[in-house]
């Protein structure tokens, strides 16, 4: 039997311990809190994932695994660097699954793998996946994406099951934009829900987030058609419309007139695109990317939602 270890115990490090299970791998999941590894490993089941019980391959701790034939990181992209520093040499292949960019290095989740473990490979697996689907065992895809063929094969051959398609992806670069940028779309996007301007408007900057996305994947040396396929334009409709999305009902409660402390102070799990934002304008000087920007002024109090919308609606027609 094969082992899979998954670090981080948040929802999607759950959902994909359980997936891993599904898949017929001995798992381990990795709490760092010692505290809630053991409530965890007690009762087998995650408040952070509630109404899935653990299967019996999946076992808990808060001792990070020694070795296992893949390690999926799990985890938010702004801890990705503290933890890949606890984690021993010899674990095994990596497989990133947070989605976002670093702040202060500006780096993507493999350039932050590639610095610290420089000689192990990595893959990034990302796609339009919300965690209690996969852990209920609904129909889904996701992309593998690497530069190493045999890689992608042995991460998809571990992971994939009938319900939990996996396709195999030559472009990291690509499908680690589409993974970070789909979640800064999404805050506009419930935004323009919140702010009552209507379900034309929605899909209108849908699209245009899809053109923003290939831009963008272009300006940091991945390829724009990535921006089309499932870490592209699948992940952004997702999190553009689907009410578990916590970036999009983070924009929906800013569309209404809520402060964004409030928001953030009222929730305990991440936001990715609330650090992502600013950490994607900053990475991409240059790059044609107004709605990314929009959104980073309005998260950072720079300007309002209703002077955002103007500025957007005021940019010169041109040819689609």
């Amino acid at each position: 039997m094969s082992s899979v270890a998954v670090i981080g115990a948040g929802a999607w490090g759950t959902a994909l311990a359980v997936q891993a299970a599904r898949a017929g791998n001995a798992v381990t999941l990795w709490a760092r809190d010692p505290v809630r590894a053991a409530a965890i490993a007690d009762s087998r089941e995650n408040p952070r994932l509630p109404g899935w019980r653990l299967d019996d391959a999946i076992a808990v701790s808060a001792a990070p695994p020694q070795r296992a034939d893949l390690a999926l990181l799990a985890v938010p992209m702004q801890h990705l660097r503290a933890v890949l520093g606890r984690l021993p040499a010899g674990l095994g292949p990596l497989a990133a699954c947070a989605k976002g960019v670093e702040q202060g290095t500006l780096r993507l989740p493999l350039e932050v793998v590639a610095e610290l473990c420089p000689v192990v490979p990595a893959a990034v697996l990302t796609g339009p996946n919300f965690a209690h689907e996969i852990a209920a065992g609904l129909p889904a895809a996701a992309v593998v994406a690497a530069r190493d063929a045999d890689l992608r094969e042995q991460v998809a051959a571990l992971l994939g099951t009938p319900s939990f398609r996996l396709y195999g992806n030559d472009d990291p670069i690509g499908a680690q934009v589409g993974g970070a940028a789909k979640n800064v779309i999404a805050i506009a996007a419930g935004a323009v829900i919140g702010a009552g301007l209507g379900e034309n408007a929605r899909a209108a900057l849908i699209t245009r987030g899809v053109a923003e996305l290939a831009r963008l994947a272009q300006a940091l040396g991945g390829r724009a058609e990535t921006a089309m396929g499932l870490s592209g334009l699948g992940d952004l409709l997702l999190t553009c419309t689907g009410p578990a999305s916590r970036n999009y009902s983070l924009g929906l409660a800013l569309g209404r007139g809520e402060r964004l402390a409030d928001i953030l102070a009222s929730r305990s799990a991440v936001t990715e695109g609330v650090a992502t934002a600013p950490a994607l304008v900053a990475r991409a000087t240059g790059a044609d990317l107004p709605i990314c920007t929009a959104v980073a002024a309005l998260l950072a109090g720079r300007t309002t939602l209703a002077e955002s919308i103007a500025t957007l609606l005021a940019r010169p027609r041109r040819d689609e």
